[in-house]
């Protein structure tokens, strides 16, 4: 899903070191969502940030469908790094340790 089609509120790129395509799955309501895309923002990493619920119709369909290829609860956060590996939940270390840190 390419973020800069979608407002604002639904998703972003957050620009900053490039540790590979990151992707964050989450919801705007969700603690653990919300800690996630601070960690990586602190970590000063380049992600993509997407807030499904926030999304409608083809969007919604095409974020949870790729969400479910790499978490086939769908729980949220997910964050996919270079479209191979996926960390469900709020993980520091393992987040961390995927990203070089």
């Amino acid at each position: 899903m390419d973020v800069s089609t979608l407002d604002k509120e639904k998703g972003n790129h957050i620009s900053g070191i490039d540790r590979g395509k990151v992707v964050m799955y989450g919801l705007s309501t969700c603690v653990w969502c919300n800690k996630t895309k601070k960690l990586l923002t602190d970590l000063g990493v380049d992600f993509d940030f997407i807030y499904v619920d926030k999304l409608e119709g083809e969007e919604e369909n095409q974020a949870v469908d790729e969400v479910r290829r790499f978490n086939p609860s769908t729980s949220f956060p997910t964050t996919v790094i270079n479209g191979e590996k996926a960390i469900v939940g709020f993980k520091e270390r393992e987040i961390r340790e995927a990203l070089g840190f």
